[in-house]
């Protein structure tokens, strides 16, 4: 049996990827600062606070795990871009996974980002993991692409298999109440104008709960190097919106322009999700709409 310890565990993506993995039947150590007040059944629970010193190295050593998803890091809304702490993150990052191989381990996954792309130089706005330059313009990206290529280097030398799962927009059930999609299902639940920008902006949504299975499934696969977990399709931020309205009985109350645009927003922002689905095997259980419903459902009546 795969013996799985995943750090994030409690979190939007690492909850759903914990259900994922118990439900194909690998043993799994979930990581978590405080344990979560539900989970499903046999997730094996450690309370660890990764940035301390000795943690990676004492859990590592107890749990022995063939395989890592690395999902922790720093995701406070507002404060991840420039926090001082994705620094802390990469020194943790690192104690981790060389005291994860020590001890067995196998095979690592971790959880990058969309951008460690340069979003200056999209092109047509899609990006691939090969061709795509690659020039962060965040300390979050910045960290992100230099412990990547520490990753990949430090997997080269050990034989350790790795994947770095690029992570797109993902929204659900959980996520700060002040982004996005949550945002405009409170204001609409409250009978109050939903607030947004012009909504031009063709971004790639996916569902938290597609993004942690899609992880489970890069996991348990062979496929290495980068990987866009994303669902691969183009919607304008404004298709979001008012389909949320839509849901809602109140259209009229999605004020879209009421935000003026960020000048730095890249007009579209897209994975190539071929590696994905080609190689790893995985697509979205839901389409768009259906997907956005089931999170509409779940915010609005505040359950998973």
């Amino acid at each position: 049996m795969t013996r799985v310890l995943v750090t994030g565990a409690s979190g939007l993506i690492g909850k759903h990827a914990v259900a994922a993995l118990v439900a194909h039947g690998h043993e799994v150590h979930g990581v978590a600062r405080t344990s979560p007040v539900t989970s499903p059944p046999g997730v094996i629970w450690h309370r660890c606070d990764l940035l301390s010193d000795g943690a990676a190295e004492k859990l590592a050593a107890e749990v022995q795990a063939t395989h890592l998803l690395h999902l922790a890091w720093v995701t406070e809304h507002g404060q991840f871009w420039a926090a001082e702490q994705n620094r802390d993150w990469q020194t943790a990052s690192q104690r981790l996974i060389e005291t994860f191989q020590q001890n067995g381990g196998k095979r690592v996954v971790m959880a990058g980002s969309c951008a460690e792309y340069d979003w200056n130089r999209l092109g047509d706005g899609v990006c691939r993991e090969y061709e795509t330059p690659l020039k962060p313009h965040t300390l979050y990206g910045q960290c992100k692409l230099e412990f990547s290529q520490w990753l990949e280097t430090f997997a080269a030398q050990t034989g350790l298999s790795q994947a770095w799962g690029r992570v797109f927009l993902l929204y659900g059930i959980g996520e700060n109440e002040n982004r996005l999609v949550p945002s405009i299902i409170l204001a609409l639940n409250a009978g109050h104008e939903a607030k947004c920008s012009s909504g031009v902006q063709v971004r790639d949504f996916m569902a938290a709960r597609d993004v942690g299975w899609g992880f489970s499934a890069l996991l348990t696969s062979n496929v290495e190097g980068p990987i866009n977990v994303a669902s691969g399709e183009p919607h304008t931020i404004a298709e979001v919106a008012r389909a949320l309205g839509e849901f809602s009985g109140h259209p009229e109350l999605v004020c879209m322009g009421a935000f003026p645009d960020r000048s730095d927003d890249p007009p579209v922002l897209v994975a190539d999700a071929t590696r994905l689905r080609k190689e790893v095997g995985f697509a979205p259980a839901l389409g768009f709409r259906d997907a956005l419903k089931q999170a509409y459902d779940q915010i609005r009546q505040g359950t998973d």
